[in-house]
């Protein structure tokens, strides 16, 4: 049997920070990146503070996501030199989703493309 990446042990809660302080390095928010990862997750805002409370590791946190966005699906490109549509462990490719929304973020993109809206939908920015 192949042994876990260690990303999947790690504390969801140890690397949260590092996804804040990366967006807001370039000037964008904590409540961006929690945006981000209730899209992506389906957690509302409270059931993420819980999450990052009881320091979940990464595989419990997306484990215990009520309704994963079945838009992520439309999340492209590499992140850490691989393509995300490439990985086919769904934990890693669920934890890679992430980085790559963080990524974009960072990158100045708008919230509205980072969630994948529907042109003429309005991104969920808030909740």
């Amino acid at each position: 049997m192949q042994e876990k990446h260690r990303i999947f042990t790690m504390s969801f809660a140890s690397v949260y920070p590092l996804y804040v302080a990366k967006a807001e390095k370039k000037g964008r928010t904590k409540s961006e990146v929690d945006s981000i990862i209730r899209w992506l997750t389906g957690y509302s805002q409270k059931q993420l503070e819980t999450q990052l409370k009881k320091q979940v590791d990464f595989e419990t946190f997306f484990q215990e996501a009520p309704g994963l966005n079945p838009s992520r699906r439309l999340i492209k490109g590499v992140v850490c030199g691989v393509r995300v549509e490439d990985i086919e462990e769904p934990t890693m490719r669920e934890i890679r989703y992430l980085d790559k929304l963080v990524d974009e973020l960072a990158k100045g993109k708008a919230m509205g493309k980072i969630l994948r809206a529907e042109p003429g939908a309005e991104a969920d920015g808030g909740a």
